[in-house]
Formats: C-alpha cells, structure tokens, sequence
C-alpha cells in the first residue's frame, strides 16, 4: 500500500498535486480540509466546531481531525492514500503512524512543497477571488501561515528524522513539480 504525505503550507499547491497523484498511482485522496468544509457546509456538529476554528484560521483540534482520518481507514481494497493536509501536528502525525500500524501499514514517502511566503499570499489571495474561500482573506491567510510555521512545520522534522521526507521546489511549473513529486516517490518512497 502506497500511502504519500503532500505537505505544505496553505496555497502550496498540495491539492492541485494530489489529484494528479491519485490519477497517477489510483489513489484515495484524503483531504482533511475538504472534509471539514464538506461538514461546514451540510451544517453538522462536526462542522460547527470545525468553523469555529477555521474562521479563525486555527488548527482544528487533533482529536476531531483523527477521529475523521480514522473512518477513512475503514475501506477496503485501496491502493493507498495520497494524505493532503494531514498530519498538521506532531501528535496527529504519531497518532496517523499508529493507526497505521494497527493496519500493519506506514507513511512510505513526505513530499514537501517549499514555497515563498510571498508567493504562498499572492496565490491565496487571487484564489480567493476565484473561489470565494472565507479563509483565503489577508489577515487569516496571514494567520493560517504563522500556524503553519509555528505548529505544521515540526511534522517535517518528524518524518525527516524517519528518513521519509523529501523537499520540491514548488515555485516550478506545476508539470515540473509533479514530475519532481513522481520522481521522488518511484525513488525513495519506502514501500517497494
């Protein structure tokens, strides 16, 4: 089972390049932010803590975040996962290793997509013109990259000191990115 973290900071182009990753090696996409927007939208409970948060531009707390990775988990038959947006904390990211040692799996590869602060803003502000996200406005992006750095950015140190974490340049093309992402996972990735 092939199952790939994408990691990134907000607007590195972690969902662009998990769709093609799941076209690619057939795939499951877990994104936890489209879940979570999935509950927002359908008004559950789950949803009305989640926007609480996301409004914001926190962290959803990691029980709630596990609790929905863990439902994923229950299918049968998948290839692997393409893991977008999760694990956002060291705790998620120990507690994903677990679950997935119980299922006698592990993460096999981190992609990291480095990219500029200033391109990160740039990219999140014209999408949220685009899209009409609530959390792609100035002072919450501003906010949802300090996030990142403060509390995301340690998972990079955990899975680098596993040796699984390997870093792309994500101010290329999006063509050259995926195929630096591809070149990377048929390489070093640690399930063969």
């Amino acid at each position: 089972m092939l199952n790939i973290l994408l990691f990134g900071p907000p607007g590195s182009g972690k969902g662009t390049q998990s769709k093609r990753l799941i076209q690619h090696y057939g795939l499951k996409h877990l994104s936890t932010g489209d879940i979570l927007r999935k509950e927002i939208a359908e008004q559950t409970p789950l949803g009305r803590i989640a926007q609480h948060y996301i409004d914001k531009g926190e962290l959803v707390p990691d029980e709630v975040v596990i609790s929905i990775i863990e439902e994923m988990f229950a299918e049968k038959n998948l290839k692997g996962f393409v893991f977008d947006g999760f694990p956002r904390t060291v705790a998620q990211a120990k507690a994903l290793d677990s679950m997935l040692s119980g299922i006698k799996r592990t993460i096999c590869i981190m992609i990291v997509l480095q990219v500029s602060e200033k391109e990160l803003i740039k990219r999140l502000l014209n999408r949220a013109k685009i899209e009409g996200r609530k959390d792609d406005e100035l002072h919450i992006i501003e906010n949802r990259i300090k996030v990142y750095q403060n509390q995301t950015a340690p998972v990079l140190e955990y899975y680098k000191s596993q040796g699984k974490a390997y870093i792309v340049n994500g101010m290329q093309p999006e063509e050259v990115v995926f195929k630096d992402i591809c070149y990377n996972v048929d390489n070093f990735s640690q399930c063969k």
